[in-house]
């Protein structure tokens, strides 16, 4: 009898996932999935593939996600070199189900190199910063993020024809939306241009391009090792010959690592979070997002904010 009870438990427990997976449009990461469900809500369910902490250069699939993909209407990703586990289980996935990002020609001729020039700086330790030859960091352009909107918005049109009229309002609203947010993060940002910063993950180009902050540079380090004495002083001569305002580290990084780095200097320590960890997903995530990382920037690098 207990061995028949287990059997049920782990049919309806199958039974629960697939229900959970239905008519679903899934995005591989957070932001793209919030540009999805501005676009697609409405219309049908969203739903994001990687959970909050995850990195997409690491994650491993689990038995959930497999179905979760099967079974969607539609999934949005990057590219290979953002999220190396999806090109094998997409064999198997019709490709008019699928959406991939990088090979769209328009975001093609708005991508940035990941080659530094020569007053950027990357040293230390290689961890899993690069994505190849192209920076696919792509939803923290928002004028790619426009580009994304419609190919989505194109794509629901011929899944689900009967509700173009409601995706069209849904691209409009976004594209509007965005246009007032990205005014709006130019004004916030202006009075901190030219204060220099370095980062330690190389993925905030597009968004510094568009709103021409001063990223002096990028230290990768592996951010659960205490750095050694030649690190540490390698990054203090650099923060020092830059007159860096601040430094900024991801959710991830252990603060003792970055308070070592710091040690001795006036340089500042902010948090930035490119994936919008915390973010609900709703209609106007995408615009929450960018704004919540103007937020995050302005904590460190605005004289007046800094105390505050």
């Amino acid at each position: 009898m207990q061995l028949l009870r287990f059997h049920l438990l782990v049919i309806l427990s199958f039974i629960g996932l697939v229900t959970n997976a239905n008519a679903t449009i899934i995005s591989s990461v957070r932001p793209i999935g919030f540009i999805t469900e501005a676009i697609a809500s409405g219309v049908t369910n969203t739903d994001i593939l990687l959970p909050d902490g995850a990195s997409p250069h690491t994650y491993s699939l689990k038995p959930s996600d497999l179905i979760k993909i099967k079974n969607a209407d539609l999934i949005i990703w990057v590219g290979e070199d953002m999220e190396a586990f999806m090109p094998t289980i997409l064999k198997n996935i019709d490709t008019q189900k699928q959406i991939e990002l990088m090979d769209i020609a328009e975001i093609k001729t708005l991508l940035r190199t990941n080659h530094y020039s020569d007053d950027k700086h990357e040293s230390h330790d290689d961890s899993d910063h690069h994505h190849g030859e192209y920076d696919q960091h792509i939803w923290l352009s928002p004028k790619i993020a426009k580009i994304i909107a419609k190919s989505i918005h194109d794509k629901l049109v011929k899944l689900y024809p009967n509700k173009a009229q409601l995706l069209d309002a849904n691209l409009n609203e976004f594209i509007t939306n965005l246009s007032e947010t990205e005014q709006n993060i130019a004004k916030k940002l202006i009075n901190v241009q030219n204060r220099g910063y370095f980062v330690f993950h190389d993925a905030y180009g597009y968004f510094e391009s568009h709103f021409g902050l001063k990223n002096l540079g990028s230290f990768t380090i592996n951010p659960s090792v205490q750095p050694g004495v030649q690190t540490v002083y390698a990054i203090q001569k650099e923060l020092a010959e830059h007159q860096a305002v601040c430094v900024f580290r991801e959710p991830q990084f252990s603060p003792a690592v970055i308070k070592k780095l710091v040690n001795g200097t006036d340089v500042q320590i902010g948090e930035l979070n490119p994936l919008g960890t915390g973010i609900v997903l709703e209609k106007d995530a995408y615009s929450h997002f960018l704004l919540a990382l103007t937020q995050q920037l302005l904590d460190c690098l605005d004289k007046n904010s800094i105390n505050n």
